[in-house]
């Protein structure tokens, strides 16, 4: 098949509901292929499929449901993200990428700063104002990572390949 895998995280469904809402609200519709999302890994490769399978579930087994706090929002120039912070989250990260470490691209080896888009790719002013109105009355939210979502990049939409859930806290 040889399209490249995205490692996504499975939030609970309330953050995303309540994420996915806004990603609709703002993002450019001509543009909006995807749900509200937590990209982990952006270009694994397809032909490690069944390797990458076999660690998600190895590691999803030992992995109990990660607390997340949406913090602040952050602005992008043409857009804006939420930020997330949990230290469990990042460990886990950590793990993944250095079992993967001989395969990923520069993006994926760069400091992973996790965050959920809401907007990106319009004009700065339009950017400016949607992030003034999500920071204007904004209130730290909590939240949890249910699991793990691997992905195909289809060229715009993505395709599901697997889901992997963690043990419940």
């Amino acid at each position: 098949m040889n399209s490249p895998l995205i490692l996504t995280l499975k939030l609970d469904d309330e953050s995303f509901n309540f994420f996915d809402v806004l990603r609709k609200k703002y993002f450019p519709k001509k543009r909006n292929f995807l749900a509200a999302h937590v990209t982990l890994f952006h270009h694994l490769p397809d032909e490690n499929l069944d390797i990458i399978k076999q660690n998600l579930r190895d590691i999803c087994l030992e992995t109990v449901e990660l607390p997340l706090s949406f913090i602040h929002w952050r602005f992008l120039g043409k857009g804006s993200a939420m930020t997330i912070e949990s230290n469990e989250l990042l460990k886990l990260r950590n793990v993944l990428a250095k079992i993967w470490q001989e395969n990923l691209t520069a993006q994926d080896r760069q400091k992973f700063q996790p965050h959920i888009t809401i907007q990106n790719k319009v004009a700065p002013d339009e950017a400016r104002k949607t992030f003034d109105i999500l920071a204007a009355n904004w209130q730290a939210k909590k939240g949890l990572a249910k699991g793990l979502t691997l992905w195909h990049y289809a060229g715009g939409p993505w395709r599901f390949e697997a889901e992997y859930l963690f043990s419940e806290t």
